[in-house]
């Protein structure tokens, strides 16, 4: 039986990869240290989603080690002898990260690299998969000429018509720390891949989604607006009129493409992993599906500080991913993707 060790395993993409690769027939060791209700507090906690795979995953393994740790994650892989590894374990917050920058870094950056070199010590013909952001492009999508549409961005320049390719620069501009952080571990995956000919992806994430997030207000956009609807919370729109735009895409469509990648990798390659232009909303788009969906008004306030490094308009261009991976395509809805979000609060408020 294959071996598969997912890093951050408790949280949306990690648990979510989890399970599909059990489906699978894969032996699953999880690592996780539960460090998102460290970064964000108890709103912020995933022990109840290892809970969850613990109970649905026969011989689930828990690891309890933090990526920080260079050592432990050398003595881990060692020990575990995996045959891939899927990075998903990260500070996930542009904001957050500000507050704690060397938290940030260390996680994001040292950690990746921590992760790469226990890999190359031990094998360097596995697959990695690494989980990074759209925010390494930070700001410079805003450069792109923009139209003003009654309830969204979107962009004036036919170039990117189809969203923003992986060809798109990544300097020159503003990040956020969290966003310089995860460029660091972004390009370490790239350079170790190249370097030494190690089959390998960064998975240049948009707004990734679904059930099983513990969406707060500083990471978790669809989750935690759903929540704050559901809640009759007030939810602060930061900039931008609120016609930002995202594309949105399910876990489970994530899982099944480092599926596909891990099925017949290739060499530190880029792709931009997000729902595509047909799984864009803006946040006033996302406030009506949501209000029809449960029935309440959506209480919001508006802020005119925009976040920094925030971006106006952004979706994927999902044709590379398609080009190298036919067998992949996006199948869980906006709709649908919204629905499940909510049915998943209802069932854990009760």
């Amino acid at each position: 039986m294959k071996k598969l060790l997912v890093t951050g395993s408790s949280g949306l993409i990690g648990s979510e990869v989890c399970i599909h690769f059990a489906q699978l027939g894969w032996e699953i060791h999880g690592v996780d240290n539960n460090q998102r209700a460290v970064f964000f507090g108890p709103s912020g906690d995933t022990r109840w989603n290892q809970s969850r795979l613990a109970s649905k995953i026969k011989n689930f393994v828990h690891h309890e080690v933090d990526i920080r740790d260079r050592q432990g994650i050398i003595d881990l892989i060692q020990n575990v002898q995996p045959d891939a590894i899927v990075h998903t374990a990260a500070q996930p917050s542009h904001d957050r990260a500000a507050a704690i920058p060397f938290e940030d870094f260390d996680t994001n950056a040292v950690g990746t690299f921590n992760l790469l070199e226990a890999t190359r010590r031990y094998r360097t013909d596995i697959p990695f998969v690494h989980m990074s952001t759209n925010k390494v492009y930070g700001d410079a999508p805003n450069e792109i000429a923009m139209q003003e549409l009654e309830t969204r961005w979107d962009y004036a320049d036919a170039t990117y018509a189809h969203g923003i390719p992986e060809s798109f620069r990544i300097d020159q501009c503003k990040h956020s720390l969290f966003g310089a952080s995860k460029v660091s571990a972004d390009i370490s995956v790239q350079e170790y891949g190249r370097y030494f000919t190690m089959p390998s992806c960064v998975l240049r994430g948009g707004c990734l989604t679904g059930p099983s997030h513990s969406g707060v207000e500083l990471h978790g956009f669809l989750s935690y607006l759903v929540k704050c609807n559901l809640e009759e919370k007030e939810y602060t729109v930061f900039g931008y009129k609120g016609k930002q735009v995202r594309d949105n895409i399910h876990s489970y469509d994530v899982a099944r493409f480092i599926e596909e990648f891990i099925k017949a990798p290739r060499v530190a390659e880029v792709y931009n992993l997000g729902g595509g232009k047909d799984n864009t909303c803006s946040i006033l788009e996302a406030f009506d599906i949501i209000s029809k969906i449960s029935g309440k008004p959506m209480k919001y306030k508006y802020d005119e500080t925009n976040r920094i490094g925030d971006h106006i308009c952004y979706y994927s261009d999902l044709r590379k991913m398609k080009e190298h991976y036919p067998d992949w395509d996006i199948t869980k809805s906006l709709q649908t993707t919204f629905e499940e979000i909510y049915d998943a609060w209802i069932q854990r408020e009760n």
